[in-house]
């Protein structure tokens, strides 16, 4: 079985329980220590051979799996295996090669981002969708034409912009688009190593994309997050309104629920309070 684990974010206690269990059964693990904290692998067994996949070619990785067709193999990922993982290759190797394997999901740095900002990346009545892309650069080739950020930005709804920190002037433009994408005060947040110890996070505008990107001094692991869902506004989801009904909740009447009174959560002293960091 060769099981590709997404190991989340940066922070060692956002892998998830199934992917720490992955990795406590493995007898082979394959980690990026590049993207992947070496603390991620205090989750491994004792007796487990860990080989570190940063100066490895996807054809040395294949030669690994084929070299034990028998054992319990952990492929540990950076983030969430859906986004720029480079994990299909691999399954459609294990396909053609007819070796069992499994996708265990982790968390992503979009999410990561968005916990460190503080804001919901979806508003009602401000953007309802996510656009998550990056910048043509070095891999220009993977990209379709019609992939664009400059041809994302016209529908100036929440955009997650990766692998893009190195071309900051270029991606600003692209925001812009000339006008025709977002306007130049738009919100936006440069998050460098979402989770990680070091992270860092710098509020900023699109028109001053740049110098909060040069402010940081990385040029890698930079997810920004432009949009106007970064900024207060929007009205409120119809998910808990008294007048919204759904098939497991009817309408309240004057703060009641079916005509009986909410009963207050006592499990935090009768009222709810908003949980934020401690």
């Amino acid at each position: 079985m060769i099981c590709f684990v997404g190991a989340g974010p940066g922070a060692a206690d956002l892998l998830t329980l199934r992917g720490a269990q992955r990795l406590a059964d493995a007898d082979l693990v394959l980690w990026a220590s590049s993207l992947v904290p070496a603390e991620v692998l205090e989750h491994a067994g004792p007796d487990a051979v860990v080989h570190d996949s940063a100066g490895m070619t996807l054809e040395d990785v294949f030669a690994l799996y084929e070299a034990h067709p028998d054992a319990r193999i952990v492929r540990l990922h950076s983030g969430d295996l859906s986004l720029y993982s480079a994990v299909q290759e691999q399954v459609d190797w294990c396909v053609a090669h007819g070796r069992e394997f499994e996708l265990v999901p982790g968390v992503g740095s979009l999410a990561a981002a968005a916990a460190a900002v503080g804001r919901e990346l979806t508003v009602p009545k401000v953007a309802q969708s996510i656009v998550a892309t990056r910048l043509a650069g070095r891999t220009k080739a993977s990209m379709p034409d019609r992939e664009t950020v400059a041809g994302f930005a016209a529908h100036q709804t929440t955009m997650a912009i990766y692998l893009s920190g190195a071309r900051p002037e270029a991606l600003r433009n692209e925001l812009l688009a000339d006008g025709a994408g977002y306007p130049p005060s738009t919100p936006a947040a440069v998050v460098v190593r979402a989770s990680w110890p070091d992270e860092q996070v710098v509020a900023t505008t699109v028109a001053e994309l740049p110098e909060a990107i040069r402010s940081t001094g990385a040029r890698t692991t930079i997810l920004v997050l432009v949009g106007p869902a970064l900024a207060a506004g929007g009205t409120r989801s119809l998910l808990y309104d008294p007048a919204y009904a759904h098939g497991h909740r009817k309408r309240s009447v004057a703060g009641t629920t079916e005509g009986r009174p909410i009963a207050p959560d006592r499990r935090r002293g009768g009222t709810a309070e908003k949980l934020g960091p401690r």
